[in-house]
């Protein structure tokens, strides 16, 4: 679709809707400091709720009454009254108090801050940004009763429509998500961020999320589906933005710890500060992580400090700055054959295999207010990081590790980049629209090595190239990547309950991998009896621009029916091509991915009673990536060949029901009784294939990899006071990880097959008194053995079991 297409269908949509002419009331709110107020309600006693003000404090509706009496409301602030006269006030100040906690008792301050629901959609505007007509899903981590110690992923986004889960670890030091079909590795189909700015390894070139924040750390997760990629980038899942916690803004000192033991050694510490004096505010904290893991072989030790200060200029223009940095070693006790699962699903037989990530983002933030209407950021960020792999990892996992050299893979990370946004409100045939354009300048310059590593079982990360003579060299390849993009999207509202919002993205890429890799000549057995070098010198150019639509009705207020649909692309990465893999092979001819993805929804809140979203959603795969059956050269024995297979199909109902049982069966304001239902039904086939008519077992018709028929979620929470608690309960059908749809079994190579069905059980509770707050739960109360991923390469290749039955325990304490 082309940009002259959305003009005229503009045209045509404006001259079909009359235009309603009403008063408009705008303002901002903001607290006795002068720091904006997000998400304050304005109320009218007889309307009921009118807006919400958005992030810069600012809020905006109209009227066709003379005078109104306004109510304004956050559960941290006092409630404020005041007549407006609508004929002469149109640009309101508004400035709240924050409540007196003295006065209050704590179940009443406990109460009035409770929110009513654990999950809230994005405003049409918030910031700098656009989310009209989107799909957006915000988790607030205030209300989250998960395991916020060990980042756990199946409680965290229990409310998320359609997400596919790696759950592996019982520390949650890497997340992994996906859904829709898109592969969960390492979160590597969405577009990451921390606080609006890329926290993955390589955007391009490798967009695996090695660093996820801390959960004990974090405000709220912004999760944007596919529509996202005009704004954030060419991601088919769309856009995952952890935004951290904000500074205390009515202290200037702050101290929260944290502290948590659990099953199997492990324990975390969680220890921040906070505080805003006069025109300095700052949020700090130190996150510290050890345990043995659920397997033998799998120990590990983290450590993630984060600081955050910001410096409010003057009114208008405030600067901030955040570092972060990670570092942990772990153990990695392998994968498993099909076979050696049945036996027993946590042994391990690698006792070498080590993984370490060190990690350092860094970031400069400025904003600035132009007028009321017209806001400013530009944002500048930066990576210097490293990923390091060592041990034994053939593809044939009941063999036990013979010793001598391991392999070594090590990457580099370095990249830095700046994005500018502009957001402006206007008026177009008296009628209201906001305007969004934006850059971003994106360069890495990323390197990459493979080789022999040491032979003894410590994690010594240190090339043994002259140790092992029979290595002519090592891989190496130095992988400079460039991108340039221009974004926009403009909302036209044609009545005050209709809107549209056209947008567009300009993108320009060039990836280049230069270097050398390790070759080996085979005997007829498949033993490798010299070793080579291949020279390679590659670059990929590419310009294009993606276009994207989206639709927002909102005939009553608890009512909003939303669409949009947006094309997508996805480059290919030179770490694909470079990586030599035992346990499979990967096509040196592979191209970009395309396509598009489409939503229609329907959400709202109906009187507090129920809050809902339900969405068809459809999305087209051109040249899907995948592994099929194929003859690898050198040795022309069967295994996993990595190609463009062909295009894909994806249709599927995602929902999300939310009840309200405290309000439903009229219990005093002293209970909290919620009970939510997540619910995504998918259909996927591939339409096409490269490979129809050869011996590979690829077929039309297919199912697409990585997608159960049925993922389920369900919990009931129920507070009294202080005290609250939690069940949840997980269910997903069977899915396959190829595109072949093996069905596995097959104890030689593990990688691929069946992930049968499972549904896991977890318990959680907690009790606040003061200043002191105790949580506690059991994950995976029921012991069911399960997995949920094969891993191609580390931290396996075979089946990677999920946790046992394991338990937690926390003390918070606040100061």
């Amino acid at each position: 679709m082309k940009l002259k297409d959305f003009n005229l269908l503009l045209l045509l949509m404006l001259s079909a809707f009359s235009m309603l002419a009403q008063q408009q009331i705008s303002g901002t709110i903001t607290n006795l400091q002068g720091a904006t107020l997000e998400n304050v309600g304005v109320y009218d006693k007889t309307s009921g709720l009118l807006t919400k003000s958005d992030a810069n404090g600012v809020f905006t509706f109209e009227t066709d009454k003379a005078t109104l009496m306004l109510t304004f409301f956050n559960y941290e602030y006092q409630v404020l009254e005041q007549t407006i006269n609508t004929s002469n006030q149109q640009d309101i100040k508004i400035t709240l108090s924050p409540l007196a906690e003295t006065t209050l008792s704590e179940v009443e301050i406990t109460v009035r801050k409770a929110k009513l629901f654990s999950l809230k959609q994005l405003n049409d505007v918030e910031g700098t940004a656009i989310y009209a007509g989107k799909k957006t899903e915000v988790v607030l981590m205030g209300q989250s009763m998960a395991n916020l110690a060990s980042n756990n992923a199946r409680q965290i986004y229990s409310q998320v429509s359609g997400l596919n889960i790696y759950q592996n670890d019982d520390a949650g030091l890497q997340l992994n998500i996906g859904g829709r079909g898109l592969d969960p590795n390492r979160t590597a189909s969405f577009n990451t961020r921390q606080n609006g700015y890329d926290i993955s390894a390589d955007v391009l070139g490798y967009p695996e999320s090695y660093y996820t924040p801390a959960a004990e750390g974090l405000e709220e997760v912004q999760i944007i589906r596919g529509a996202a990629s005009l704004q954030y980038g060419t991601q088919f899942g769309g856009l995952v933005n952890f935004k951290m916690k904000e500074p205390n803004a009515f202290k200037p000192f702050e101290l929260i710890t944290r502290n948590t033991v659990g099953s199997n050694g492990l324990y975390t510490n969680f220890t921040s500060a906070s505080g805003t004096k006069n025109k300095l505010s700052y949020y700090a904290f130190f996150n510290y992580k050890k345990g043995d893991g659920f397997r033998d072989n799998s120990n590990f030790e983290s450590k993630n400090v984060f600081v955050h200060i910001g410096y409010q200029l003057n009114e208008l223009t405030k600067l901030s700055g955040e570092v972060t940095y990670l570092r942990y070693l772990a153990k990695q006790a392998g994968g498993l054959n099909d076979q050696q699962f049945e036996d027993d699903p946590y042994q391990s037989n690698r006792e070498r295999n080590w993984f370490q990530v060190d990690w350092l983002l860094y970031n400069l933030k400025l904003s600035h207010k132009f007028s009321e209407n017209t806001n400013f950021t530009f944002n500048a960020f930066g990576l210097d990081a490293n990923r390091t792999a060592l041990g034994f990892r053939d593809r044939r996992t009941d063999l036990a590790d013979p010793g001598g050299a391991r392999d070594l893979i090590s990457s580099d990370f370095s990249n830095y980049g700046f994005e500018t946004r502009l957001l402006s409100k206007y008026k177009v045939f008296d009628k209201h629209a906001t305007f969004l354009i934006g850059g971003k300048f994106y360069k890495a310059n990323n390197s990459y090595s493979q080789g022999p590593g040491s032979a003894g079982s410590d994690p010594d990360f240190n090339s043994a190239i002259n140790d092992f003579p029979f290595y002519a060299t090592q891989s190496e390849y130095d992988n400079p990547n460039l991108n340039i993009a221009v974004f926009g999207e403009n909302i036209f509202y044609v009545t005050n309950k209709f809107s549209i919002t056209p947008g567009f993205r300009f993108e320009y890429i060039k990836t280049e991998s230069q270097g050398a890799r390790q070759t080996f000549n085979f005997d007829g057995a498949g033993n490798p009896i010299d070793a080579g070098v291949a020279f390679q010198d590659l670059e990929n150019q590419r310009s294009f621009a993606l276009l994207g639509l989206g639709i927002s009705y909102k005939p009553l207020k608890s009512l909003e029916l939303y669409g949009n649909i947006s094309e997508n692309y996805r480059s290919i990465t030179f770490g694909d091509l470079n990586i030599v893999n035992p346990s499979n092979a990967v096509d040196p001819n592979l191209r970009d991915e395309t396509g598009f993805t489409l939503d229609l929804g329907a959400r709202g809140n109906i009187n507090e009673l129920v809050s809902y979203d339900a969405n068809v959603f459809g999305l087209v795969y051109n040249d899907r990536i995948g592994l099929i059956d194929a003859t690898i050269p050198p040795v022309n024995s069967v295994g996993k060949l990595r190609v463009n297979v062909g295009d894909a199909r994806i249709f599927g109902v995602e929902s999300l029901i939310d009840f309200n049982l405290k309000k439903i069966l009229s219990l005093s304001d002293k209970f909290r009784a919620n009970y939510f239902v997540n619910s995504s039904f998918v259909s996927s086939e591939y339409t096409s294939t490269n490979f129809e008519n050869t011996s590979s077992d690829v077929r039309v018709g297919n199912k697409v990899e990585f997608i159960p028929d049925v993922n389920i979620k369900t919990g009931l929470q129920l507070g009294y006071g202080n005290f609250l608690s939690n069940v949840q309960y997980t269910y997903l059908s069977s899915q396959f990880t190829d595109a072949g749809n093996d069905p596995g079994g097959d104890n030689l190579n593990s990688i691929v097959g069946v992930i049968p069905a499972y549904d896991v059980l977890d318990v959680s509770m907690s009790y606040k008194y003061k200043q002191f707050k105790l949580e506690a739960g059991v994950n995976n109360l029921l012991d069911t053995a399960y997995f949920t991923r094969r891993a191609t390469g580390y931290p396996g290749p075979g089946i990677i079991p999920s946790a046992n039955r394991n338990f937690y325990a926390t003390l918070e304490v606040k100061f």
